[in-house]
């Protein structure tokens, strides 16, 4: 009789996935374009001001204006797409690729409950996570529990990628820091116009893989509570471009030329050093604790093959009295496998916290 590790199987999909999408050379590496001069050096000074050594950390999100249409509605449901110009100030907006200075979403909500009533969660891509489809399937079923969905498209992403852009491979390192730093303040924003415009009881944000991390930024910097669910996230970008996977699908070559263009010969082991301080400032043990840290919920795999369970862990000891909780399966199988316990995470992260009204 042979006995199956499924721990094991699970760990091995993993990367068995990334070789196939990383190693295998069919498509351009991350960064086939270097570091990217001086959007880096912005970059890495405008994420800097997010710490909470910063005065202000907690600065008013942005009112934005979205413009909606519908695209269908039903007795109980209604969906629709907008659009607004991204809230950011003139330096971002202009670091930006012209296709996505204009933010896209989607708001799928249930019809005849009145707002205060009701929750709502910003969504937020993963890697590769171009099109609104499998966030609004993760969120539907929540619609019979009065809790509504809004759909981030990212910056970079789906009709928010730049022409030269090949799917989700970034042509530079300074094109992740500014996906993120957008992508915070725009779903900030999209919080603040639940809240002040529409009236919604409770809101919070999650995320898979990339967009739990943007999701732990999120809850860590907005002003009022919100349920925070990230969900098979590490604690920074570096565990997957300078540990993980990931690693495998770097340009990392192009990259020492580009620094030994601008200072001196490096070796390889300077180059990914560079990119481990870079990326550090993505490290979310470094924000704020939330204002509410018992509505956060990380929903973390036993074998995943992109992150280690310390990352994991690293969370929750920066943030007290946040929950983990574990799913059987590796970083693919549990994204494909475990919606409902990422549901079940959300439901629970909403119920810790109180209505900003009562309901009548």
């Amino acid at each position: 009789m042979v006995t199956v590790n499924l721990g094991m199987l699970h760990y091995m999909l993993d990367h068995v996935y990334g070789a196939f999408m990383h190693r295998a050379k069919i498509t351009p590496p991350f960064f086939s374009r270097g570091w990217g001069g001086s959007k880096l050096e912005l970059l890495e000074r405008m994420i800097n001001q997010l710490f909470p050594e910063v005065a202000g950390q907690n600065w008013p999100p942005c009112l934005i204006q979205p413009v909606w249409r519908t695209v269908w509605e039903t007795r109980t449901a209604c969906l629709r797409e907008g659009v607004f110009r991204t809230p950011c100030d003139e330096e971002l907006l202009n670091a930006l690729p012209p296709e996505s200075r204009s933010a896209r979403v989607a708001f799928l909500a249930p019809k005849s409950v009145p707002p205060q009533k009701m929750a709502c969660v910003v969504h937020l891509a993963g890697t590769g996570d171009h099109t609104f489809e499998r966030r609004l399937r993760l969120g539907g079923p929540l619609l019979k529990e009065n809790i509504a969905t809004m759909v981030l498209e990212s910056p970079f992403y789906g009709q928010r990628r730049p022409m030269l852009q090949y799917g989700a491979k970034l042509l530079c390192v300074s094109d992740l820091l500014l996906l993120g730093r957008v992508t915070i303040e725009e779903a900030r924003s999209l919080l603040y116009w639940l809240e002040s415009e529409e009236g919604f009881g409770k809101m919070g944000v999650c995320g898979l893989s990339m967009g739990g991390v943007h999701a732990a930024m999120v809850g860590s910097l907005h002003p009022t509570p919100v349920a925070t669910l990230p969900f098979l996230s590490p604690h920074s970008a570096v565990v997957a471009f300078c540990d993980g996977i990931l690693k495998h699908g770097t340009a990392w070559e192009v990259l020492r030329e580009d620094l030994a263009a601008q200072t001196a010969a490096m070796t390889l082991e300077e180059v990914k050093e560079r990119m481990r301080n870079v990326l550090s400032l993505t490290d979310v043990t470094r924000f704020p604790i939330p204002n509410n840290p018992n509505a956060v919920i990380f929903v973390a795999a036993t074998d995943d093959g992109y992150i280690p369970k310390q990352s994991v862990l690293e969370l929750q000891k920066a943030w007290p009295g946040s929950e983990v909780r574990w799913v059987t399966g590796g970083h693919v199988s549990s994204f494909l496998l475990h919606n409902g316990e990422f549901r079940k995470a959300i439901v629970d992260g909403l119920n810790r916290l109180q209505w900003k009204e009562n309901p009548l």
